[in-house]
């Protein structure tokens, strides 16, 4: 018989990660306030503080009693934030992940596509509008790519996926980027009964040309909205090394739900963890 686990209290206090925050933030904040009323984002400060709170017993907690043995123990509440809090984000990446495995995709093959534009382009990308228009344009792509060559596949082909929109790089610096969940081939069909899956099966040379053409589409989009001049965009299309765009399409996972698993919990990454703050060779921690 298996013997049961332990309950063992994480003690965040204890990790460098929140050492540093612990020591700095009050500093961070003040650099960010410029005495003419621009500071720090609001719910940049309330994650922080709400982060310096989780897990610590002197900020609440529950008492827990074993209705077999009687043992009694303590429970430090979680802050249950988004953005900072290790252990509440790596939760949240950890449920939203299995959510997707088990209530979201099928058991079909899967393939992570994870987009980054050119810095000259990402600094546009504050606009929300903007944003949806450029991911709209690499998902219409994608389809056409997982069409072609298919005999089956007609222009009525759909894909399935899912996407995250990433706002930090390794980091934590400002890099807004995709992560996108795609179900390798596209259906087609008329309604549930008469559905129909086919399975694309993208060769290097094609992902090599989805890449080119998600470019070139994407360079067309902010030429047409005045955000890049046409001979800048000729420019960024002949680059022989993509001009500064990433793009990324991994390798297609097996059906199984542990390749699934495997694809999926990658993409909701949490923006701070215990390695974020872990010292170099000089024991210089940053942030």
């Amino acid at each position: 018989m298996p013997t049961p686990a332990v309950y063992r209290r994480r003690r965040p206090e204890r990790t460098l990660l929140y050492r540093l925050v612990q020591a700095h933030l009050a500093t961070w904040l003040a650099l960010h306030d410029d005495g003419q009323g621009r500071s720090a984002p609001a719910l940049t400060e309330r994650e922080f503080r709400r982060y310096l709170d989780c897990g610590i017993l002197a900020h609440r907690f529950a008492r827990a009693r074993c209705a077999d043995c009687g043992h009694d123990f303590i429970v430090a509440y979680s802050c249950r934030g988004r953005g900072v809090c290790p252990s509440c984000t790596t939760r949240r990446r950890a449920e939203t992940a299995a959510h997707l495995v088990d209530h979201v995709f099928p058991r079909m093959p899967v393939r992570q596509w994870v987009l980054s534009l050119p810095k000259r382009l990402r600094y546009h990308l504050d606009d929300a509008d903007l944003q949806t228009a450029v991911l709209h344009s690499v998902l219409r792509c994608i389809e056409q790519g997982l069409r072609h060559g298919l005999v089956a596949a007609d222009g009525q082909a759909r894909l399935g996926a899912i996407v995250f929109i990433h706002r930090f790089g390794g980091l934590l610096n400002a890099h807004l980027h995709y992560h996108a969940v795609v179900i390798d081939g596209v259906f087609s069909g008329e309604d549930a009964e008469s559905l129909h899956f086919e399975e694309a099966r993208l060769t290097p040379a094609a992902v090599q040309r989805l890449q080119a053409t998600i470019r070139q589409r994407i360079v067309c989009l902010f030429v047409r909205r005045g955000l890049l001049e046409r001979a800048d965009g000729r420019a960024l299309c002949a680059c022989e090394h993509g001009g500064g765009f990433s793009f990324d399409a991994g390798a297609s996972r097996p059906t199984t739900g542990k390749g699934l698993s495997a694809c999926c919990v990658t993409v909701p990454a949490p923006g701070l963890c215990s390695g974020t703050a872990a010292p170099d060779r000089r024991g210089t921690s940053r942030l």
